[in-house]
């Protein structure tokens, strides 16, 4: 009876340790996510108008002479895929490697890896990776992307892959984050029609050329914010709950105790009064 005691009075302890720890973390998640959350959504408008400005220059005249309309005749596709360096974030990294995984079925392909989990994960299944980046870290820079993104625009100027796909997490509040598949290369003409034409000094294929890299890269910052958004978002949620388990498991476990305590507790009543009756025999 009294190992029993003890061992409960272990396992409430140990659970204790464990809820201070996942309360913690929550408090650190939402430290960081408001500051990240901020600065993804001062870059959002930026990177929105950007976009209106290349789907203008992609709808002049000569725009399809630019090197991003290439259409490379070979049949390997290059995914840059987003994930955190850690885990305890809920089914965050497990959603974007499935998604990849989706997408590249039956297909040739070169990856470029943003976080250890998806680097870890794609090298132990022997994927080809041109570049793996790790610890990136919470708040990025934008040099940042523009030195991986680099990597994607050579291979596709050098003719070494037909396609550039970006995979990651897109925030839309704290309680929806949702992975999304963006293509990247090669530049296509928008459905859209423009009401009235623009002329461009230089041509416009020649603008475009010297634009979309920069286009390139604030997008894939823009990327790179807004999924590690929505990584401390989940990272809030998965400890918050953990942290609601945990209290739910000492509740249960503390429920056990003082039952067990109270058994104990009457045994030895019921053992010293029978021991008193024998006395007095």
């Amino acid at each position: 009876m009294a190992g029993g005691l003890i061992d409960l009075k272990r396992r409430i302890k140990s659970v204790q340790n464990t809820q201070k720890i996942t309360k913690a973390m929550g408090l650190v998640a939402t430290s960081k996510f408001k500051k990240v959350r901020a600065r993804a959504e001062k870059n959002e408008p930026y990177i929105n108008k950007f976009n209106e400005v290349i789907k203008t220059l992609a709808l002049s005249q000569d725009a399809e002479s630019s090197i991003y309309f290439n259409k490379n005749k070979v049949d390997t596709d290059l995914y840059i895929i987003i994930t955190s360096d850690s885990g305890l974030c809920g089914s965050y990294n497990a959603n974007v490697i499935k998604r990849a995984l989706e997408d590249m079925e039956g297909k040739k392909v070169k990856l470029l890896t943003v976080g250890e989990k998806a680097r870890s994960f794609f090298v132990r299944r022997g994927y080809d990776t041109i570049a793996e980046y790790v610890e990136v870290g919470d708040y990025p820079v934008y040099w940042d992307a523009v030195d991986i993104m680099k990597h994607a625009i050579d291979s596709y100027k050098n003719g070494e892959v037909r396609s550039v796909k970006l995979i990651y997490t897109k925030f839309y509040s704290p309680v929806k984050q949702e992975v999304e598949v963006l293509k990247l290369l090669p530049l296509e003409k928008p459905k859209d029609k423009v009401n009235r034409e623009f002329e461009f000094e230089p041509r416009a294929s020649r603008v475009l050329d010297y634009i979309f890299p920069k286009y390139l890269n604030n997008m894939l910052y823009y990327a790179i914010l807004t999924s590690i958004a929505s990584e401390y978002a989940m990272r809030m949620n998965a400890m918050d709950s953990a942290t609601k388990n945990a209290q739910e498991l000492l509740n249960k476990l503390q429920t056990m105790y003082n039952r067990l305590r109270q058994s104990s507790i009457t045994q030895e009543i019921t053992e010293i009064v029978s021991g008193a009756e024998a006395l007095k025999e």
